[in-house]
């Protein structure tokens, strides 16, 4: 059963790239917030699996709530800074 959660965190590692593409290349800002999203929330799941490989999930679920507040603050503030009407624009 191990091994299956191994070549899931593999194959997770490497659906995380496809969204990075969008971060990269993205042409609006907000294709660039939604690829950051969506990368957070495949990290989540990769450290939980990792916990569940080392057999310490009850540590690794502590660091991915804590990741998950932090990324979830933290779009809410780019998304804050990417809406409000600066005095420049006007």
């Amino acid at each position: 059963m191990t091994q299956f959660f191994l070549y899931s965190t593999v194959v997770l590692a490497i659906i995380i790239a496809i969204p990075l593409i969008r971060v990269v290349q993205g042409p609006t800002i907000y294709d660039r917030l939604m690829g950051t999203n969506a990368i957070a929330a495949k990290t989540i799941v990769l450290i939980t699996l990792l916990g569940y490989i080392y057999g310490r999930i009850d540590m690794f679920i502590d660091i991915t709530l804590a990741y998950a507040i932090l990324g979830f603050i933290g779009i809410l503030t780019i998304a804050k800074f990417v809406t409000t009407k600066r005095i420049d624009d006007q």
